[in-house]
């Protein structure tokens, strides 16, 4: 469809609000990050990397981070177990609800996360809690889970479904094993979005607040949960600035990395 010059020029003015409403305020976050001025006065009267420095050593943003990167990580495990075996499950087999189990899968995603978070708070008092098991590191990994096991099983299962499974029993005619046949043939087809998956399910564990909110017990803080609570601290105010460019800085290379392993799986399948 060819567009009028006065209809581009509207959607290049629409684009660069959009884009500018979207990282204007994070431009400012990582430049708030320089700023000598404790209480973040603009223009900045300089730059200066004292507050990274001091983000380094303080001793509760290191905990958070790392208690964020083992949630992030045991969450992401989980997804790409058990999103890959549904994955496999909904593309390479027909059974009776089907179509049930991928929007079963798919619904924690669309699902608000305090609706999640509470539902979640509830069954963990209500099964965990008569075994003695409280709320933790834990429950807050099993929470980011359930909504990481969509993401895992959205590319794997879009890419199964692009895939023929002519590669398979032509291996198996020349007598390789179901697993054999998986490991050499199968796997190497889906690994790029399994990898795909797993970053961006590091991702949106890693920002993760409402959810954990009802998850986590009591010394369990992750990144976000630990910029939330000083946010209102004055004397912190330029250490946050600071995580919160990390923050922002970690999210965004798994996501690019995840775009374009996509987007090299998607020229692939084309050729």
């Amino acid at each position: 469809m060819h567009l009028g010059r006065s209809a581009r020029i509207a959607l290049r003015i629409g684009a660069g609000i959009g884009f500018a409403v979207i990282y204007v305020p994070l431009l400012l976050v990582l430049v708030n990050s320089l700023n000598p001025d404790r209480s973040a006065s603009w223009p900045p009267p300089g730059l200066t990397g004292r507050w990274w420095s001091a983000a380094v050593h303080d001793a509760g943003a290191r905990h958070a981070l790392w208690v964020s990167v083992k949630a992030g990580l045991g969450a992401t495990a989980i997804a790409l177990v058990l999103g890959t075996l549904i994955a496999f499950a909904v593309a390479r087999h027909r059974f009776f609800g089907r179509g049930t189990v991928s929007f079963i899968v798919v619904l924690p995603i669309a699902l608000p996360g305090i609706v999640t978070g509470i539902a979640l708070n509830s069954a963990f008092g209500t099964v965990l809690r008569p075994l003695g098991v409280g709320l933790g590191l834990f429950t807050v990994i099993v929470g980011h889970a359930t909504f990481c096991i969509v993401v895992v099983f959205n590319n794997v299962v879009a890419r199964l479904r692009r895939t023929t499974t002519s590669y398979e029993e032509a291996a198996m005619d020349l007598g390789a094993h179901t697993f054999r046949a998986f490991v050499d043939v199968t796997f190497p087809l889906v690994r790029s979005a399994l990898l795909a998956g797993a970053l961006l399910s590091f991702a949106l564990s890693f920002d993760e607040v409402v959810v954990t909110t009802f998850t986590a017990g009591p010394g369990v803080e992750t990144l976000p949960i630990w910029i939330f609570g000083n946010m209102t601290r004055p004397q912190q105010a330029p250490v946050v600035n600071v995580v919160a460019a990390v923050l922002v800085l970690v999210s965004v290379v798994p996501i690019y990395l995840a775009q374009r392993l996509s987007a090299d799986t998607a020229t692939s399948s084309r050729v």
